[in-house]
């Protein structure tokens, strides 16, 4: 088994890099590795990065390895295994002069930057590299880096892990139990107030989270609705993002990929689809997944969707294929 691994994180000035990177080398996320960090941002803040690597040294983490900063994005992907995109353009900054506030345009401006992260990737990136997309808008942000770095071997994922978090907090607040418990928690479709939060395949010790909670009106009125603005929440409440709660997800997903799956439990991601679950074929769109025993990433395929389950990840589905249309002319596959 290789002893060392290569990670490369972009945005990782930010603040979801901050509460990242630390516990990438943690001893944790990637077990006994010795951890290489390849550390990307753009080249206005690209400086900040030394003072980052400095608390890193001077943190003593036995699994830190060499630590990289660079404003080069395909310097930094030679070789990596694994790639950490957190960097996007947000809406409501000024880009080139604009303001972007339409996501018509988010798309556009994410997706050229994508385009370029993909082709790298691709091109110097392990062959069996996993790539996990944070920055917004994510799904389609990993369509088109997929596309571009065109290599069926690298695993594309869009990160619904923070999502799939959110629903599994407010389910054990009302079925008063620990977070740990709620077991099969998927989110299906887009990392966008489209999302589905799957209550009814959701489990606590092996019973239906549905029967527990026994309570339709709160999960029309409270649940769904609450996972899926959930971000906008935090946005009212804070003034900025989610930074801490965004960085544990990736964590998350990234334990996920490199772990077996418990018997009986899976985890959310996005992830190409290839039909399962009538999901057209060619979108990045949230599915349950598994880690086998060789270290493959699958799609569950044995689970039921319900009518109601099955009209909302429709809705989920149509907003993917409005967005895949809108970035048409990104696509180079």
């Amino acid at each position: 088994m290789k002893k060392e691994i290569k990670v490369v994180v972009t945005g990782a000035a930010g603040q979801i890099g901050y509460s990242l990177i630390p516990r990438l080398v943690d001893g944790n996320t990637f077990g006994n590795k010795t951890v290489n960090l390849s550390l990307v941002e753009i080249p206005q803040v690209v400086s900040k990065l030394e003072g980052l690597a400095m608390e890193l040294e001077d943190s003593y983490f036995p699994n830190l390895g060499s630590i990289n900063y660079t404003d080069n994005f395909s310097e930094a992907s030679r070789d990596a295994d694994w790639f950490l995109l957190v960097g996007s353009i947000p809406r409501g900054i000024v880009y080139n002069g604009k303001k972007i506030e339409e996501r018509s345009d988010l798309l556009q401006i994410n997706g050229g930057i994508f385009v370029e992260q993909g082709k790298a990737i691709g091109e110097f990136g392990n062959q069996n590299a996993k790539v996990l997309v944070v920055g917004n808008p994510a799904n389609t942000n990993a369509l088109i880096g997929r596309a571009a770095a065109n290599n069926p071997s690298q695993n594309w994922m869009a990160m619904t892990m923070l999502d799939a978090n959110r629903a599994k907090s407010m389910l054990a607040k009302k079925l008063t139990c620990n977070v740990s418990e709620i077991k099969k928690m998927i989110i299906w479709g887009n990392h966008s107030p489209t999302m589905y939060p799957d209550y009814e395949n959701a489990l606590l010790n092996n019973q239906s989270v549905s029967k527990l909670v026994n309570d339709e009106d709160w999960i029309d009125s409270k649940f769904i609705p609450s996972v899926q603005q959930r971000g906008k929440a935090v946005i009212d409440a804070r003034g900025a993002s989610s930074a801490t709660s965004a960085a544990k997800a990736a964590l998350d997903t990234v334990y996920a990929c490199e772990n077996e799956t418990e018997s009986g439990n899976c985890f959310s991601a996005a992830v190409y689809s290839d039909g399962a679950y009538d999901v057209p074929k060619g979108i990045m769109c949230g599915f349950p997944l598994m880690t086998t025993s060789s270290g493959e990433i699958e799609i569950v395929r044995d689970l039921n969707l319900s009518e109601k389950a099955r009209s909302r990840l429709d809705v989920s589905i149509a907003e993917l294929l409005s967005e895949k249309e809108a970035v048409k002319d990104l696509l180079t596959e």
